[in-house]
């Protein structure tokens, strides 16, 4: 072969392998709790999360009855009983992540596993539960963060998937989905106007119901609201008693703790749930760093 072709052929070949996925092996789910998936080019695969987050069920304050409804959900997917997918709505920094990650702490013995997908890779469901399908164990596919504009095709997987199409995920597979909006996408004062004539669009009333229309699949919707001040300071105390158990001091909370713990919530702009966790480790800290001194 001409020396020169043979060049041009071997860089033609080393730029479609550069495009091909990584060789994945078969994941061993009953060592390996967690995946991701993993986009690379055209195709995705999915990636075993070694070490699983350290947060538990009895970490997350505050968000005592959106516990008790998912725990009881989860529960009822891991024996086989009729369960729902789930929508976890609401404010930054509730908790909702933290909450399905947690389960998989309490639950992994059981046979729970997760896999976490991002929005943009919601696409390649089929692909996914197709490769769980014929698996002893019981998956949450995770997807954490969603919201869409309309006609995306992400949310058009999505909604054929809740929809008990085709692509529906098997019995051994159950969606959750955390989003800052309700209806996961984003609405305006115009959706309110019923059947009046907006930007041209005749059968408006439709549209707005169209964008509702995903959200209504999820079986279970369980919303986390911001915090009262109230209870904004009694998760912040809670969780400086939990932190100065762990490190074998005795809880340092006064009222200038409490005026410390809302004076930062307003810095911040928020009293959330993350927040007081924020203060209060920083309270913790601070206190442990004095008694060194």
């Amino acid at each position: 072969m001409d020396p020169e072709l043979s060049e041009q052929l071997k860089r033609v070949l080393d730029s479609v392998e550069a495009l091909l996925p990584q060789r994945a092996g078969k994941i061993d789910w009953k060592e390996c709790h967690a995946a991701n998936w993993r986009r690379h080019s055209f195709v995705g695969y999915l990636d075993p999360v070694p070490e699983i987050e350290g947060i538990h069920l009895d970490d997350l304050l505050g968000i005592e009855k959106q516990k008790q409804i998912l725990i009881r959900n989860t529960a009822q997917f891991l024996n086989k009983f009729p369960a729902n997918n789930v929508l976890l709505w609401g404010t930054r920094g509730t908790g909702k992540s933290s909450l399905v990650r947690a389960l998989l702490n309490r639950y992994a013995p059981e046979g729970l596993r997760i896999i976490q997908v991002d929005k943009d890779d919601l696409v390649h469901l089929p692909d996914i539960v197709n490769s769980i399908k014929q698996e002893p164990y019981r998956f949450i596919i995770f997807s954490d963060d969603v919201s869409f504009e309309v006609g995306e095709v992400g949310y058009k997987m999505l909604k054929s998937a809740l929809d008990g199409s085709v692509y529906a995920p098997p019995e051994n597979t159950r969606i959750y989905v955390t989003s800052n909006r309700r209806h996961l996408l984003p609405e305006y004062e115009t959706d309110n106007r019923g059947a009046m004539l907006v930007k041209n669009e005749i059968h408006h009333g439709e549209a707005a119901e169209e964008k509702i229309s995903l959200s209504g699949r999820f079986g279970l919707w369980i919303g986390f609201h911001p915090f009262s001040q109230d209870q904004y300071v009694e998760v912040v105390r809670q969780w400086v008693v939990k932190l100065s158990q762990q490190y074998n001091i005795a809880p340092v909370w006064d009222d200038n703790g409490e005026k410390a713990a809302i004076e930062w919530a307003y810095s911040k702009g928020d009293n959330s749930g993350r927040i007081a966790y924020q203060f209060a480790t920083d309270w913790v800290g601070a206190t442990l760093l004095r008694q060194q001194m």
